[in-house]
């Protein structure tokens, strides 16, 4: 599928695989509330975009706030970092002499989490890439604060297709404009719409006090 006129904000899929909900009140509705961890994330990911946009080191090139984008996902957005590697099995880059590999590395606050977001995003962010350069990107990097080291990504034809069928679900509700209901779940403690998400429970009582009674009552 082709959606070259109708460009979704690739940052949005990880909020799209950690709650559909979230994903179309920040995209859909505009709402948007800054947590913790939202402000933490932020600081990482603008101290990743504010050292040199281009740098050398060695047979490594390194390319900071990359825009990429893809017509067959119907995604655009900004890498944070992404290296080429100097190697005979690359691709030719403009105003550079030899072949390079492409190497996405994203950064993110915290540590690894249980679901899947964070690889999503690293994962649609090489297929863009791949769609850009006409190559292929067998793996990247995560760069989590906390560790403060690097969590290896596999790009697997599971995770690739999981990209491709939220890309394509991310669009379907994007047009319907649909937002969907809430799922009270564990996740919502940390979410940042929390209070956005679930009003009419504000006004009666304290979110905690819902989420865990809805813990407390699911099977």
């Amino acid at each position: 599928m082709d959606f070259s006129e109708d460009l979704l904000p690739l940052s949005g899929l990880q909020h799209f695989a950690f709650c559909r909900r979230q994903w179309a009140l920040i995209h859909l509705e505009q709402q948007w509330q800054e947590n913790l961890r939202t402000v933490e994330g932020g600081l990482l990911h603008r101290r990743a975009h504010d050292e040199a946009a281009r740098e050398r080191r060695g047979d490594t090139l390194i390319l900071r706030g990359l825009q990429v984008v893809s017509h067959q996902l119907g995604l655009s957005g900004q890498c944070d970092v992404v290296e080429f590697h100097a190697t005979p099995k690359g691709v030719p880059l403009q105003g550079e002499e030899g072949l390079w590999q492409p190497y996405p590395v994203e950064y993110k606050r915290g540590k690894p989490k249980s679901h899947q977001a964070d690889e999503l995003q690293l994962c649609a962010q090489a297929m863009c890439l791949e769609e850009m350069l006409c190559c292929s990107i067998p793996e990247g990097a995560l760069f989590y604060g906390e560790p403060r080291r690097r969590t290896v990504v596999l790009f697997t034809p599971e995770l690739r297709e999981t990209v491709r069928r939220d890309s394509d679900e991310m669009h379907q509700l994007y047009h319907r404009g649909h937002t969907p209901k809430a799922k009270p779940s564990k996740s919502c403690n940390a979410c940042s719409l929390k209070e956005l998400c679930l009003p009419q429970l504000v006004r009666r009582e304290s979110v905690q006090t819902y989420l865990r009674r809805a813990m407390e009552e699911s099977p």
